[in-house]
């Protein structure tokens, strides 16, 4: 599903990040293909509406910002990651920084992902706002 704000995002960022932003891009939409595709928060938003909004169903976004690309998960405290790959410590959100394609080429990566797609946070966790 690319529209037009997905384009207009792309043409927002340099070349280099582009093409880091698409090939992310096709990890998230292999690993988690029911997951909907938007532009919010000027990032790469999948969420499944099935379980919720953009914040209760959030998958991850894809981040791109000064020239840097990010993997962000809203409910990533929730996600078990054995590999140490999450970085922040926000009360629940949790990021990967992306810099070559070896970093989201790692099973590890697709694997978070896999789990962020899965996850329930009302079922799981108790409710979220």
């Amino acid at each position: 599903m690319k529209d037009t704000n997905i384009n207009t995002f792309l043409d927002t960022v340099s070349p280099q990040v582009r093409e880091l932003v698409l090939a992310l891009r096709s990890v998230v939409r292999r690993v988690v293909p029911h997951a909907v595709e938007s532009v919010v928060w000027d990032s790469l938003s999948y969420h499944r509406p099935e379980v919720g909004g953009r914040v209760k169903g959030a998958v991850c976004q894809i981040v791109a910002k000064r020239g840097q690309v990010r993997l962000d998960f809203i409910h990533g405290i929730r996600l078990s990651d054995p590999a140490g790959l999450l970085q922040g410590d926000g009360k629940s959100k949790r990021y990967i920084s992306i810099t070559s394609a070896a970093d989201f080429e790692r099973p590890e990566v697709a694997a978070l992902v896999r789990q962020a797609g899965a996850l329930d946070p009302a079922q799981d966790f108790g409710q979220v706002e």
